[in-house]
């Protein structure tokens, strides 16, 4: 990669001298040992599990789910919050550097492992949430999910639009075409990981709503990806329709030969844990699980939607055995919760600057950007699942639950910025919407919940039992 990126830069007359500098850095490297790079490591991850699971544990008290509790833990250990009131202390902890090794080169190798990790982190959760829907509901309201996912996406996307089309003349040393489309594209996004874990920590995953939902969420994620790169390839002027259609091709495609390639698997496998009498998974069993679900991430990943998007098809596909939902459930949820969880949440904050708005015109622009993002996903989503059958409550739900965007969102956001199709300031902007529209997810949640199905499952949750006090049947 190193190489690559030098040569590319480099004119037919330096091409020696850039070969010798990777050189240099690989002979640099190979001094390193690999305790020295363990150390920074350990030291981040104690700080990083500790600090998420006491933020988590605060949200819980102010009922919000653990994960809004670690997205925050990652913006207070970050740049904006820890790092701008102890700079020398942040610098020592999040960037520490390497002996032999540049700083520089040091800190990309440090932030590239943490980010395979949380990476490795999602992956498996989009397996368990995939895992632990009910799609059987889909037979009986496939229509709604489907009108729900498009006005998901075609809501905050129009809305978008006509915004940027506002505010460019403020922005106007920004590429038109690319800022229009990016800001659009941010506004689509719905956090498909984040809102699978809040729907599990609600225990309301196997319900109607639930499955509606993530159901559209997983479309409207699907399609942001493919929007992403559509605006991607216009940001570098090598935009091609036919590429466009061929990875939605390609992902219908692998959709389809998972069901029908793997479902039998599945089934014999259920059958084969089933004569068991403690219906318990071997190592061996367990590892071709993990190894499928890894294949699944990297057939999606060669695709172009992102590896994520293969684990959870994989899950979807195991989603109607329960006893490989069970038996999956205890062996991993676990460890992925205590480690994984809050190493992507934490981590992913952690790289965020959210950074400062010094004006009332820039504050003016963020809350429009916040009211435009709300009334596209959740009032275009309430009112697609009105016109789907449900009920002025229940479709409030959907499109809260719809609304959520979180971290995913701060990925796409950091996208748009590598691309340099929004400045800082916008940057800021998107990064508070996100945060916004996920904390505000489960107050508008048990506030709409009553008298829908949702009720009765939250309520079994213990999402509401805080300490000192009984949960209320």
């Amino acid at each position: 990669m190193l190489m690559t990126i030098l040569l590319a830069h480099a004119s037919e007359g330096d091409k020696e001298a850039a070969y010798a500098a990777v050189e240099q850095v690989a002979q640099q490297l190979k001094r390193v040992h690999v305790e020295e790079m363990l150390l920074p490591v350990l030291v981040q991850l104690v700080v990083i599990i500790l600090v998420a699971r006491l933020f988590a544990t605060l949200a819980r008290r102010v009922y919000q789910p653990g994960v809004v509790g670690e997205i925050v833990a990652g913006l207070v250990l970050g740049p904006s919050v820890f790092g701008a009131l102890f700079p020398q202390v942040f610098a020592w902890l999040f960037h520490p550097g390497l002996p032999n090794v540049p700083h520089a080169l040091a800190d990309q190798l440090l932030t590239s492992l943490f980010g395979v990790l949380s990476q490795l982190g999602l992956i498996f959760l989009l397996f368990l949430v995939g895992l632990e829907f009910d799609f059987g509901h889909l037979r009986w309201h496939g229509k709604a999910a489907f009108f729900t996912s498009v006005a998901g996406i075609a809501c905050p996307f129009t809305l978008g639009l006509v915004l940027a089309e506002w505010m460019y003349p403020h922005f106007s040393d920004l590429p038109k075409v690319g800022f229009s489309l990016f800001l659009a594209t941010a506004l689509s996004i719905t956090a498909l990981p984040i809102l699978g874990r809040i729907m599990m920590e609600l225990n309301i995953t196997r319900t109607r709503l639930g499955t509606i939902t993530i159901s559209s969420a997983a479309v409207d994620d699907a399609g942001g990806w493919i929007l992403l790169a559509a605006v991607a390839a216009i940001a570098r002027a090598k935009f091609q329709a036919w590429q466009i259609v061929l990875m939605a091709a390609e992902t219908v495609l692998f959709a389809g030969a998972l069901l029908v390639l793997g479902r039998p698997v599945v089934r014999w496998f259920a059958s084969r844990l089933a004569q068991r009498t403690d219906a318990a998974i071997t190592v061996n069993e367990l590892a071709l699980l993990l190894a499928a679900v890894l294949l699944c991430a990297v057939a999606t990943n060669l695709i172009g939607i992102f590896a994520i998007f293969g684990a959870f098809l994989f899950g979807a596909v195991c989603s109607r055995e329960a006893i490989i939902r069970d038996t999956l459930r205890r062996r991993m949820l676990d460890f992925l919760t205590a480690f994984f969880l809050p190493l992507f949440f934490t981590y992913t904050g952690l790289r965020t600057n959210v950074g400062t708005l010094d004006s009332r015109l820039l504050w003016g622009f963020c809350g429009l950007v916040c009211l435009a993002a709300i009334a596209g996903k959740l009032g275009g989503c309430m009112l697609a699942a009105r016109l789907g059958g449900f009920s002025w409550r229940e479709a409030f739900c959907i499109g809260t639950m719809m609304n959520t965007r979180a971290l995913m969102a701060l990925v796409v956001i950091n996208v748009g910025r590598d691309l340099g199709v929004i400045s800082d300031s916008v940057f800021c902007m998107l990064v508070m919407m996100a945060v916004l529209t996920t904390l505000m997810t489960t107050p508008l949640l048990l506030w709409a919940m009553r008298g829908t199905e949702l009720e009765p499952y939250i309520l079994a949750s213990g999402f509401l039992a805080l300490s000192g006090k009984k949960r209320q049947a």
